[in-house]
């Protein structure tokens, strides 16, 4: 696995993921997609050569970026639909559109914008599916992802003690031993 394409194939062929996928879909939404833990943990598992299991220590993070409603009630209404469509998944949804102002960024124009400001390169991914086919957008690129080096993305250098807590929260090293933590 070396690129995004690999990364969408691989998707593809992960019931799991592509099961999240289809409910996300049939939302509607065009800017929509499930990103961060869950992408990034199904790839670490694979290349750790575990069964895929990204749902172990993560929820579902489902993020959408629509400018004409930006009330927590919409994401709430996201969740309980995505709820009754797939149960018993630990959905977590959230309008781009607004979160600029919770993380202190610029406001982000878009998912793709909204993703490179997010904590790791690794993290810094997500897909869709796009005409019944996986899509993934990773503004910073996949290359720390499938080599599992973990840095704190470029938006980070200036919160690097929030990023360092975030760190440390984590049992990573445990889960998937291979990663290497670059030092910022």
């Amino acid at each position: 696995m070396r690129s995004i394409g690999d990364i969408e194939a691989f998707l593809g062929d992960a019931q799991l993921i592509t099961t999240l996928l289809q409910p996300v879909a049939a939302l509607g939404i065009d800017d929509c997609w499930i990103g961060a833990g869950l992408i990034r943990n199904a790839v670490w598992d694979h290349l750790h050569g575990y069964p895929i299991q990204p749902l172990v220590g993560s929820d579902v993070d489902v993020i959408y970026c629509d400018y004409a409603d930006t009330t927590l009630d919409r994401d709430v209404g996201i969740e309980r639909r995505l709820s009754r469509d797939l149960p018993g998944i630990p959905w977590s949804v959230h309008n781009q559109a607004r979160m600029h102002k919770h993380n202190g960024d610029p406001p982000y124009e878009n998912c793709e914008d909204a993703i490179q400001y997010w904590p790791e390169t690794a993290t810094a991914i997500a897909a869709r599916l796009h005409e019944g086919q996986v899509q993934v957008i990773a503004p910073l690129g996949v290359d720390d992802l499938v080599a599992m080096l973990v840095r704190s993305g470029p938006a980070f250098a200036r919160k690097i003690d929030v990023y360092k807590r975030r760190l440390a929260s984590k049992d990573w090293p445990k889960r998937w031993p291979r990663l290497k933590f670059v030092e910022q």
